[in-house]
C-alpha cells in the first residue's frame, strides 16, 4: 500500500532539514544556546545536578540524549516555518493556548519536553487543530 504525502510516517520523527544547524557537532550546546537556558534550567529540566551539565565528552549520557531529543522537536518546528529562524524562535518564546498558556520553552525548563514533543509531533501529522 502506497503512502500519501499526509500520511504521518515512521520517519516523520526526524527532521528532513537541519535549519537551526542543532543537529551534528556539539547539538547540546548548540541547542542550550539556541533556547537561551542557564546550567540551572538545565540541571532542572533535565533531572541532573548542576556539576553534572557540561557540554564535553564528560557530559552524562542521559543528558546527551536528552538534549537530542529537543534538537530534534526544535528542527521538527523550524521546518513547518521553513527555516525561519525568527519565526521559530518566537513560537519557542511566545505563550501558547494550545500548551495551557505556556511557552514551549518554559515546558522544557519545567521538564515538559516528552509532551511538548507529543504535541508538535500531532500538530505536524494533522491532529492538533
Amino acid at each position: 500500500m502506497a503512502m500519501t504525502a499526509h500520511n504521518p510516517t515512521i520517519f516523520d520523527t526526524i527532521p528532513p532539514h537541519n535549519y537551526l544547524g542543532l543537529l551534528g557537532e556539539n547539538t547540546p550546546k548548540k541547542v542550550v544556546n539556541f533556547l537561551n537556558l542557564s546550567t540551572n534550567e538545565v540541571s532542572k529540566a533535565m533531572g541532573v545536578s548542576q556539576k553534572s551539565v557540561r557540554y564535553d565528552e564528560k557530559m552524562p549520557r542521559e543528558l546527551a540524549e536528552r538534549l537530542q531529543e529537543i534538537a530534534i522537536i526544535c528542527e521538527l518546528v523550524a521546518g513547518y516555518f521553513n527555516g525561519d529562524v525568527q519565526k521559530t524562535t518566537l513560537w519557542f518564546q511566545v505563550k501558547n493556548p494550545a500548551l495551557g498558556g505556556i511557552s514551549p520553552r518554559d515546558m522544557i525548563r519545567f521538564g515538559r519536553y516528552q509532551k511538548l514533543e507529543k504535541f508538535v509531533q500531532n500538530a505536524l501529522a494533522g491532529n492538533v487543530a
